[in-house]
């Protein structure tokens, strides 16, 4: 059988830093981790669960002796500051009522979302429960990691795949994903899709290159299509990228034909 990790956990202490940093004698140990996950829930309901949407990935909750400092990783950090910053008043005012400590909220933009694992897990969870095609979006994404830098990308999607009755498991890869090299930047999430016929899960797995390697944008990336696309249109938009759809491409009647002569 194959013994796996997560690989966060797995490069926990030694390339990559813990989520919560405090230290807390043994008497108050357990109320600290509750109150961790009651901080984390409540944002993640708060931001991820509710329209609008402020894409929050990570959440760090840093203690000192009497306040708690929590930072924000957020793809749309917009949202979450909101107009004049008064979204961040208010999460601080409510997770103080939460805590019953002080508490000082930051807000970290996410550069480049495709090449977060949470963030992409969670967009590929929101096209699943809007009932689109499971390979099309998986493909989807892959290519959008791959064109904003990524070395590798793997996401692996297991339920009633497209409400079969029949649970399965389906897995899209590119590039290498090394799992066993510590010195690998490889960042791993999980979602859940909540569909009308049950739920799927969503493994994602992003190879970044080695731990300080400043990552490139792919030289085609600006030329792809966006990421939510018409149904069959990605195969028509990179025949036309590539010179234009063939003039035997399927198309019929009196329209077809100004349209390939004007390309050409």
């Amino acid at each position: 059988m194959g013994q796996k990790t997560s690989p966060i956990g797995f490069r926990v202490g030694i390339t990559l830093g813990w989520q919560s940093t405090w230290f807390a004698p043994k008497l108050n140990y357990g109320d600290f981790l509750v109150e961790d996950q009651k901080i984390r829930k409540y944002i993640d309901n708060r931001f991820n669960r509710q329209m609008p949407k402020g894409a929050v990935a990570k959440t760090e909750i840093i203690r000192t002796r009497n306040e708690v400092n929590v930072t924000l990783h957020s793809g749309r950090p917009g949202v979450v500051i909101g107009p004049r910053g008064g979204e961040v008043d208010k999460l601080r005012e409510e997770l103080e009522s939460v805590t019953g400590r002080k508490v000082t909220v930051n807000v970290i933009e996410i550069k480049e979302p495709d090449l977060n694992a949470a963030l992409v897990g969670e967009g590929i969870a929101e096209q699943l429960a809007k009932r689109a095609s499971f390979r099309r979006t998986m493909k989807q994404f892959c290519e959008a990691a791959m064109n904003a830098g990524a070395k590798g990308v793997k996401i692996t999607c297991a339920g009633r795949l497209a409400g079969s009755e029949m649970a399965r498991t389906e897995t899209q890869k590119m590039g290498s994903i090394p799992l066993h090299t510590l010195d690998a930047d490889v960042d791993y999430a999980q979602a859940t899709a909540r569909t009308t016929y049950g739920a799927i899960g969503i493994k994602v797995w992003v190879y970044k290159g080695k731990f300080g390697d400043v990552l490139e944008p792919s030289e085609n990336r600006r030329r792809r299509p966006p990421r939510r696309m018409g149904f069959g249109q990605d195969r028509q938009d990179s025949r036309g990228g590539r010179g234009g759809p063939r003039p035997d491409a399927g198309q019929t009647g009196p329209q077809s034909s100004p349209q390939v002569e004007g390309r050409s």
